[in-house]
């Protein structure tokens, strides 16, 4: 694409997540938001995260992913920033940044690859909330944001190769019977009831599994928290684990599609509980990688970049604002 760019710059926009033992608690702090939260469930949660040593693999792979990225839209010449929910790189410092720097028009590429309040429309809320501040007043800052590619052929083929290799880990004689579960993160029923969140997994799982030819599969939940009499989505993972033992469940390969990197929540929730679970059911277990910074997930980045350029190629986009935000609901202190 030879076309100058009708944008300034590229704002990958992401969850966040400690480095460090000691960032932990104020990580915590800011996911929460002043929102309360039972000091055991918190404790619980600082815990995850130290069995990490407080790191979460989250803004390295972010960061990866950037680099992929700004190597393959050299050619348009734009530059890529980070910024970050609840960690450093912070959002509204870098929107201060990129506005110091010059930049005007943003093209924001929210790392969910499904819809919901909580993987994307909260985002959008910082967003708005950063450029009404102060600090940003008067810059005239525009912030165009990429639409879906939960149906790509670049996400559908990375998530696929990881599910391949794991496919691959487990015993030669379970391979041809074991059971392909793709996972994401649980949201309220009254959060997935207002969003395309349930729509969107099962269109990208399904093409999923088409492209492996795997016709045993299921989409589960992971994750959950927030107040015990507030339903959620399910089945969760253990759970359904435990149920398809009864009925005769032998392996399984776990693809955690709702996330695009492998961070404290894929780590802990699959990797460690998920894992348990499965060895005390005597259930064979492999987990494939989220796609992390595979070269088909950055090409598909820099795809949906570019035809998004071109579809404003001929004139200055128009502020695009957040779809219906509703009031922040009581969310787990947890990575997204």
């Amino acid at each position: 694409m030879t076309t100058a760019a009708p944008f300034d710059a590229v704002l990958l926009i992401s969850f966040g997540g400690p480095r460090g033992l000691k960032e932990i608690r104020p990580f915590l702090a800011n996911v929460l938001r002043g929102r309360k939260v039972p000091a055991e469930r918190l404790d619980a949660v600082v815990h995850h995260y130290e069995l990490f040593s407080g790191v979460s693999p989250l803004t390295e792979i972010t960061m990866r992913q950037a680099d992929g990225l700004r190597e393959r839209l050299r050619a348009l010449a734009l530059p890529v920033y980070v910024g970050m929910r609840n960690w450093h790189p912070f959002l509204d410092d870098t929107l201060k940044k990129m506005a110091g720097e010059g930049v005007r028009r943003i093209l924001a590429l929210t790392l969910a690859p499904h819809h919901s309040y909580s993987s994307c429309g909260q985002y959008k809320q910082n967003v708005v909330q950063a450029l009404n501040s102060s600090q940003l007043e008067g810059r005239n800052l525009e912030v165009t944001y990429v639409s879906g590619w939960h149906t790509h052929t670049g996400f559908i083929k990375a998530n696929a190769d990881h599910i391949s290799q794991a496919f691959q880990k487990l015993p030669a004689n379970s391979r041809s019977g074991a059971q392909l579960i793709f996972t994401a993160h649980s949201i309220p029923l009254t959060m997935a009831n207002e969003a395309r969140y349930e729509k969107d997994l099962a269109e990208s799982a399904e093409l999923i599994a088409k492209h492996l030819s795997v016709t045993n599969w299921a989409i589960v939940y992971q994750s959950r928290s927030g107040r015990p009499q507030d339903p959620w989505l399910e089945p969760d993972i253990c759970d359904y684990l435990r149920k398809e033992r009864q009925r005769g469940l032998e392996a399984a390969v776990l693809s955690p599609i709702g996330f695009v990197a492998d961070h404290i929540e894929v780590l802990y929730d699959l990797d460690t509980e998920a894992s348990l679970t499965a060895k005390e059911l005597d259930i064979a277990m492999a987990r494939a990688s989220s796609v992390n910074d595979h070269p088909t997930f950055l090409d598909m980045m820099a795809d949906v970049i570019q035809a998004t350029c071109l579809r404003y190629a001929t004139g200055i986009p128009l502020q695009i604002s957040p779809s219906t935000i509703g009031p922040e609901p009581e969310l787990p202190p947890r990575e997204r």
